[in-house]
Order: C-alpha cells, then sequence, then structure tokens
C-alpha cells in the first residue's frame, strides 16, 4: 500500500492533515467520508530516508520497562474512559519525552487510520514489545476488551520490573566487592610494592618466597601493562562473542544457576517470571501451545526457553502439562504440584499465578540475607591477599630488624 498525505474538515469545520496508508487516493476519501471529514486534498506522501541515530543503532534509547508500565496503566484508563483509541494515542505521543516511544505512538495511529489495529503498529518493534505483550493485546481486542488486557499487562510489567530489581540488587554488593578488590590489586603492584623493592634491593638479604612472588607480579603489571591491557581487550570480546553465539548464551544462561549463593536466586527468579507469564497468557484466552511459545521467549533464559519448548513439543503429542514439565528436569516440586491442580481443576492459570507469588516472596527474603551469606566467602579473599601483602613486606624487615639486633 502507498502512503498518501490528506487535508480535510470535520463536520465542525475544524482543518485536519495527516498521512495514511492505502491502496489508492479514493480508499482514502472513502475512509475519510466514513469518519465525517470532507477531503480537501490528497496527493501521494513522499519523504526522505528517514537516518537512524547512532544512538538507536547502539540499541539506547529504547522505551524503558517503567514508561512501558506507565504507557498501559494510561491506556487502560483512557479506553475506560470511553476515549477513541487515535486520540488516546496522539494524547500520548505530545506527552511522552521518549522520542523512539513517540515514533511507536505515531506509526500506530497511521496503522488505525488505514484499518489496522493496534497491535500490528506495535508488532513493528518487536525489541520493544515482546510476543507475550502482543498476543495479550490481541485477545484484548478481538474481545473488545482491550482495557482489562491493559490492566493486565501494567500488572505484569510492575511485577517482572520487581524481580529484575531484585536481581541486580543480589548481584550489585559483590559486584562491587570483587571491582574494588581488582583495583586494589591493581594499584598495589604499581604504585606500593615498587617502592618496597627498592628499600629491599639496598639491603643484602635473601627475600622469602612471598617477597619474590610480590615483585616479580609487580615487574608484570609495570613493565607489561600495555600487553596486559591487550590480553583482557582481547578476552573480553572473546567472551562478548562467545556470549552472543547461540551455543555460548545456552551455556552462560545454563551457568549462571550453578553459581554459589546467587544461583538459586536467579533459578526461582526465572520461575517467578515463567509462571507470571504462563498465568497472564492463560487468563487472556492464548491457545496453550502459542502460550508456551510465547513464555519461552519471555523468560529471558535460553536454557529454560529450550526446556519451555520441550514441553510444548510434549504437548503437542497429546501430553498433559504436567508430565512435559516434570521431563524437563528444570521445575522444582512445588511447582510441578502446583500445575497437577491446577490441570485437574481447570485452573492452571490460579495455580502459577499462586506459584509466581511465592517466588516473587523467596527471591525477596534471600536477597535480604544474600549480604549475610556472602560475606564470609568475600571476607575471606580479602584475607588471604592481606597476608600474602603482609608476608610478602613485612618478612624482610623483620629479618632485617633481627640483624640489626
Amino acid at each position: 500500500m502507498a502512503r498518501y498525505f490528506y487535508k480535510g474538515r470535520t463536520a465542525r469545520g475544524e482543518m485536519v492533515e495527516n498521512v495514511m496508508e492505502a491502496v489508492s487516493e479514493d480508499a482514502v476519501a472513502s475512509h475519510l467520508m466514513n469518519t465525517d471529514i470532507t477531503p480537501i486534498e490528497i496527493t501521494p506522501h513522499k519523504e526522505a530516508p528517514k537516518q537512524v541515530s547512532l544512538k538507536r543503532r547502539l540499541g539506547l534509547g529504547k522505551p524503558k520497562i517503567e514508561e512501558l508500565i506507565l504507557f498501559s496503566k494510561q491506556m487502560a484508563t483512557l479506553f475506560k474512559a470511553g476515549i477513541p483509541i487515535t486520540r488516546a494515542l496522539n494524547g500520548l505521543a505530545l506527552t511522552t519525552q521518549n522520542e523512539y516511544l513517540k515514533e511507536i505512538l505515531e506509526y500506530s495511529v497511521r496503522q488505525l487510520e488505514a484499518g489496522k489495529p493496534l497491535s500490528a503498529g506495535l508488532s513493528k518493534y518487536p525489541d520493544v514489545f515482546p510476543g507475550v505483550f502482543l498476543s495479550v493485546m490481541k485477545v484484548g481486542e478481538s474481545t473488545g476488551h482491550l482495557d482489562n488486557a491493559f490492566e493486565q499487562l501494567a500488572f505484569y510489567l510492575e511485577r517482572d520490573k520487581m524481580i529484575r530489581d531484585k536481581i541486580k540488587e543480589a548481584t550489585r554488593y559483590p559486584t562491587f566487592v570483587i571491582v574494588f578488590l581488582v583495583a586494589a590489586f591493581v594499584a598495589l603492584n604499581i604504585f606500593v610494592i615498587p617502592t618496597f623493592e627498592g628499600v629491599f634491593s639496598k639491603m643484602s638479604l635473601e627475600l622469602p618466597y612471598y617477597t619474590q612472588l610480590l615483585i616479580a607480579t609487580s615487574h608484570m603489571f609495570v613493565n607489561y601493562w600495555p600487553w596486559m591491557l591487550a590480553v583482557v581487550a582481547v578476552l573480553i570480546v572473546a567472551f562478548r562473542q562467545y556470549v552472543n553465539s547461540d551455543k555460548g548464551r545456552y551455556n552462560t544462561d545454563r551457568a549462571k544457576f550453578k553459581i554459589p549463593y546467587i544461583g538459586d536466586i536467579l533459578h526461582k527468579a526465572v520461575l517467578a517470571r515463567f509462571c507470571r507469564s504462563f498465568a497472564l497468557t492463560q487468563q487472556s484466552g492464548v491457545p496453550l501451545i502459542q502460550s508456551l511459545k510465547l513464555v519461552s521467549d519471555s523468560v529471558g533464559n535460553t536454557y529454560v526457553a529450550e526446556r519451555v519448548n520441550l514441553m510444548r513439543t510434549g504437548v503437542e503429542r497429546g501430553d498433559t502439562i504436567t508430565n512435559t514439565a516434570t521431563a524437563t528436569g528444570l521445575f522444582t516440586p512445588l511447582v510441578l504440584q502446583m500445575i497437577a491442580v491446577g490441570e485437574e481443576t481447570g485452573q492452571v492459570d490460579e495455580m502459577l499465578t499462586k506459584v509466581a507469588e511465592f517466588y516473587e516472596e523467596e527471591v525477596n527474603y534471600e536477597i535480604k540475607f544474600l549480604s549475610a551469606q556472602i560475606e564470609p566467602a568475600l571476607i575471606l579473599i580479602i584475607a588471604v591477599m592481606v597476608l600474602i601483602l603482609a608476608l610478602g613486606i613485612f618478612l624482610p624487615m623483620w629479618d632485617l630488624m633481627g640483624k640489626l639486633k
């Protein structure tokens, strides 16, 4: 379809102009007349290719999850108030501060004016709106309850944001400590140990093993730091390429669950997201097979996604959800029991919602006590570093004091 620019007047005499997609100018005129707009001018619309900014090329500037939550709540409120959808989207496009979201809303308005549903406009941006989001919207459009669909999506996104924030909170403290230790180790080797080496070189002492180790490490940092930076950069690039590959992403996502202290929290968080997403699609009336496909794309872990796809294959062959979930070896007995009860009573969505709430509370509880659990290991690492440094520096000084006496 081509794009046409039009001008027209409403029944009240107000001038309106916009761009819409249609098969011909006659189709544009017919659409305008059906909406009580008298066309004045209809011409083919030609626009220069839009330059994609560097910010967009780098994947920056996308609407944050907070903005999607606000968008969903606003749409639910506007629908309940009886505001026409195009007017609602135009109003949100004028008030939003995110240029990317503004572009999405303006494009969706053009799609609506061309006779397409709202989900068709949003589906062009899969990097912003996941499959679960679009599927719930499509169900809301087919049933005429878009307000309820947006309310469900707002609640789902809020819970998902809470889990993401908890995961960040769980990894922030150990990450900060490890980065600080690495920075302190580099600073000691570059600035501190060379000073003591100058003192020890003036003494006719046989340096102990720990001191020789510290001096050798310091020489490596001082004399070969460009090569060390180059090696670190190559390793980072190689790791990123490996993680971005299908096999690397799968192995990395699987290994996350084996990290001491944190792995169990990540596992429960992913299970909570799975249960919440699955419950949302079932509440919205999405078919079971399609629900499993959408959930596998939304859990944010390729290893879990592969397990969920195995469930989908089993269900397609006629097996029950409980049996297929048990065969994956991914889910805890609690999840399996709740799924079994849900299948027997026909309330899988309610059971999964309860499981999601339980795991969200578990994640919240374990993160509160994560510092108490992980501090002994971090203290042990710091103690070993301090011990090596103390032995390497103070042993020669004690030998010198013994000779002086």
